[in-house]
């Protein structure tokens, strides 16, 4: 069973379809749960970029490996694995360099729909061809990967709580603690509270920060700019519709922490956000890191004094982990109890209700829907977690 998009913002359609066998270099993989993205509902609607469909979204999944093609050594049927929307060939300038992750071979490919070895499809229905996203297409009960988008993990994690780590629950998580890195005791500001932004709430609190500045999942303070007559960058947090919050300021933030907050984490891909991010951050030592994506055609500016003044600015891409070689013990982290995954998933579906999905996050209703993959079952809603959405900002 597989849900295919048939064309752009229409619902999808859960059908039989055939997956081929795995090809050189790639594995065949039984998804058990999936989840979905912010960046599956942009491509399902066709914004800002060339449409190409049929196609078989879904990026954040946890599965079992079925088989595997040729020359495939790292990982065999029965292995537990987290098929990830970008790569690690462990053979390319990136990947033999312990400061990149942005592999040459694998790196993210939004209108590549095909694999890699010979260009072709392995979904197709009735001998037509269905095309990949991002080289996982997780919403399909069977798909095909490129061995090196898989992160072999301990068969004894949950799946249905580890999946989220193959996307936003990492990028998040890894901007604050392997980018901006605060110090126990420190002061951070995470800029937007959809997944993302929670998820660099979480680092932040695993981190040891003494505050930070948003609310909830870890935070010790939210402040919403509706409440004071000063700029944004003076004050506190936007309230934004979309996820939940955007968090924008720079001068008062100074006022409140002494000088600036030591790192800034933003996630909404506003490029006004970017620039409060940035200058908000203590002059002489503040780390800023840009982890939302902006449109197309976006560019910000800022004064030069704000780098000659020893602020850093600093991107990263999937929280700075190698997929293969660091996925596995982020996943450790949270059988050890040292990172919460729980309370990120607030609704779950079975597969032929995934249009309830998209509903809900297109209504701005919670954080990540699990998508089980068996055909019938319940919804459900984690009340628990929804109580603690910062949808009524305050100040403790």
């Amino acid at each position: 069973m597989s849900a295919v998009a048939w064309e752009a913002g229409k619902p999808l359609f859960v059908k039989e379809i055939e997956v081929a066998p795995p090809q050189k270099n790639e594995v065949r993989v039984k998804i058990h749960f999936t989840s979905l993205c912010h960046t599956d509902v942009y491509f399902w609607e066709a914004k800002g970029q060339n449409p190409l469909f049929p196609r078989i979204l879904g990026h954040e999944a946890g599965g079992v490996v079925e088989s595997v093609g040729k020359g495939v050594i790292d990982v065999q049927p029965g292995d537990h694995v987290l098929p990830i929307f970008t790569g690690e060939c462990k053979e390319c300038p990136h990947c033999l360099s312990e400061a990149s992750n942005m592999c040459d071979l694998l790196r993210i490919n939004t209108e590549r729909g095909g694999m890699l070895h010979d260009g072709h499809t392995r979904f197709s229905k009735d001998g037509k061809p269905i095309y990949h996203f991002l080289g996982t297409s997780t919403f399909s009960k069977y798909t095909v990967v490129h061995v090196g988008q898989v992160a072999k993990i301990n068969p004894e994690a949950p799946l249905d709580k580890v999946c989220v780590l193959s996307c936003e629950m990492s990028t998040g998580f890894g901007a604050t603690v392997n980018v901006a890195k605060p110090k126990k005791g420190g002061f951070v500001a995470v800029f937007g509270l959809g997944a993302v932004g929670l998820a660099a709430a979480e680092g932040a609190r695993v981190c040891e920060a003494s505050r930070i500045i948003a609310k909830k999942f870890g935070c010790t303070e939210f402040v919403n700019l509706k409440d004071h007559n000063k700029p944004v960058q003076e004050v506190g947090f936007l309230e934004n519709s979309i996820p939940y919050t955007l968090l924008n300021f720079e001068h008062l933030i100074a006022e409140m922490t002494g000088g600036g907050v030591d790192c800034s984490i933003e996630c909404t891909g506003s490029t006004q956000a970017m620039v409060s991010a940035f200058e908000c951050v203590h002059d002489g030592w503040g780390v800023a890191v840009l982890v939302g994506v902006p449109s197309r055609d976006d560019s910000f500016k800022t004064h030069p004094i704000h780098f000659l003044n020893e602020r850093t600015l600093r991107g990263t891409f999937f929280g700075n982990y190698k997929p293969r070689s660091d996925i596995p013990g982020v996943v450790e982290k949270y059988m050890k109890k040292e990172l919460e995954l729980d309370k990120f998933i607030t609704h779950s579906v079975p597969l032929l209700d995934i249009n309830k999905a998209f509903e809900y996050m297109l209504r701005g209703e919670g954080l990540r829907c699990m998508i089980r993959m068996d055909a019938s079952g319940t919804t459900w809603i984690n009340s628990t977690t929804l109580f603690y959405l910062p949808f009524t900002p305050y100040v403790e």
